[in-house]
């Protein structure tokens, strides 16, 4: 995809704001790499001072008044408007791309300005949105449903069967519980390198639209993610959980089978959650394991190391 040249104001009308500069943009960058096409940006007084003092063409800055500097942009989140800066400046796909290696069933659904890279594999039955990309390896097996501008990075395995199994008490065998469910990604999900998605059992796994998930994420039969939930590396999420709107999870948590996580819920770096529990409370952090809110967490660390 080229790159679009926007001029200033346009830049600013995009962002709902005002501005003096007649520059004119074609990318975003850092500091060091800062030139006149570029834009940059700056979310404190020494960062700005830097800005200044590179040749961007635009400086993104919650700035101040008394700024004489035209190449300023003042806006409430720098860091902010510098991604939607970046989104703006990416031409979109005006067809599809599909590598001449990747293998698509005849009865997949496939929407319009698709990318799908070598090596990926769509699946019987599979249904994929407008503007939807899937990159090299990655394998949308049989009955997916994706919904549109969703990106799925390499490697990526989506609706692969549960680990779900019954046991005869008699023998002590594992028969495996019928996984014959499907997997929906909404709209505006982003999936990581090497994660993997269960479908569902008998009913669904659902993925809430705007979610981000990282690499090396496992998300297992039946769970229900919600909508701009995020996900960070090395999570393994158990079958049937519930993870509410706005959640975060931090790097290597773990939740058990049927756990809950409330809306607006933080959960630290490797905190573990046992089978069943329910944690509320948004914008409340837990931490630890088992998980216990943060305040909590804090007092058992102090009592630990008194003991020593």
């Amino acid at each position: 995809m080229s790159a679009k040249i926007l001029a200033a104001n346009e830049i600013a009308a995009l962002l709902g704001v005002s501005t003096t500069s007649t520059a004119t943009v074609t990318r975003v960058s850092g500091l060091e790499g800062a030139s006149p096409d570029s834009i940059v940006f700056a979310e404190d007084e020494k960062t700005l001072a830097a800005a200044i003092a590179t040749n961007a063409g635009l400086i993104l800055a919650r700035g101040r008044d008394s700024l004489q500097d035209a190449r300023v942009v003042v806006v409430k989140d720098p860091r902010y408007a510098f991604a939607v800066c970046a989104k703006a400046l990416v031409e979109a796909r005006t067809s599809s791309e599909v590598h001449p290696s990747a293998v698509i069933d005849p009865t997949a659904k496939v929407g319009e300005r698709v990318r799908i890279g070598a090596r990926a594999v769509v699946e019987a039955g599979v249904t994929l949105g407008d503007d939807v990309e899937i990159a090299s390896g990655a394998i949308v097996l049989r009955g997916v449903e994706i919904g549109n501008r969703v990106v799925v990075q390499a490697g990526a395995v989506l609706g692969a069967t549960g680990f779900g199994y019954v046991r005869d008490a008699k023998t002590g065998e594992h028969l495996l519980f019928p996984q014959q469910g499907r997997l929906v990604i909404e709209d505006d999900v982003e999936i990581g390198a090497n994660t993997t998605i269960d479908r569902g059992a008998l009913g669904e796994t659902r993925i809430g639209r705007g979610t981000k998930i990282d690499n090396l994420v496992h998300i297992g039969h039946n769970c229900r993610i919600g909508r701009n939930v995020v996900i960070v590396a090395q999570v393994g999420i158990s079958g049937s959980c519930v993870v509410e709107d706005g959640a975060v999870l931090a790097g290597q948590v773990g939740l058990g089978d049927h756990v809950h996580i409330g809306p607006g819920v933080i959960l630290g770096g490797a905190a573990g959650v046992f089978p069943g529990k329910r944690l509320e409370g948004p914008g409340e952090m837990f931490m630890g394991v088992p998980a216990e809110p943060l305040k909590d967490y804090l007092k058992t660390i102090a009592r630990v190391r008194r003991l020593k």
